[in-house]
């Protein structure tokens, strides 16, 4: 139990402030982290996962597996895969090769509709996987590999 006196409703003001948050920030693409939330509002992390539950229930964010809760605004693209996934598929639906110069962080959160940071983690992510060369400061990303498309269609 937590030492609050009454923590009964506490995550649904904890949620109140998230959409809050969210509304106020048109950028904002990711939910804080869990920790983030207890640390910010001096709550366990039952009463955080539960604002992010009443969240999730309005339609206003869902959880991705292995990362932060996504913030779902109406109107948004419904492919709901990893960033990181639509990010490859690009590869494949712009027949880019082996070799080819790979499109920008800036390019691609035009496209995607996601924060340059949410973009640069996505890129680290395909980078690690031998998908994407090293980028950097002036420094283009090239393809490494093509991913496959069947592995993208699943999804």
């Amino acid at each position: 139990m937590s030492d609050q006196a009454s923590p009964r409703g506490t995550f649904l003001r904890i949620a109140d402030a998230l959409k809050t948050q969210i509304e106020s920030e048109p950028e904002t693409t990711e939910l804080p982290s869990l920790s983030q939330v207890m640390d910010a509002y001096g709550v366990s992390r039952g009463v955080a996962l539960r604002a992010f539950q009443v969240l999730q229930k309005e339609g206003v964010a869902e959880p991705v597996p292995g990362a932060r809760w996504r913030v779902v605004r109406e109107g948004q693209s419904t492919d709901r895969r990893p960033l990181a996934e639509r990010v490859a598929a690009l590869i494949v639906s712009e027949r880019l090769e082996v070799g080819a110069a790979f499109l920008s962080a800036g390019e691609l959160s035009s496209r995607l509709g996601a924060s340059r940071p949410t973009i640069s983690k996505a890129l680290t992510q395909l980078e690690a996987a031998g998908v994407l060369s090293e980028g950097g400061q002036g420094k283009r990303r090239t393809v490494r590999a093509v991913p496959n498309q069947e592995e993208d269609s699943k999804t």
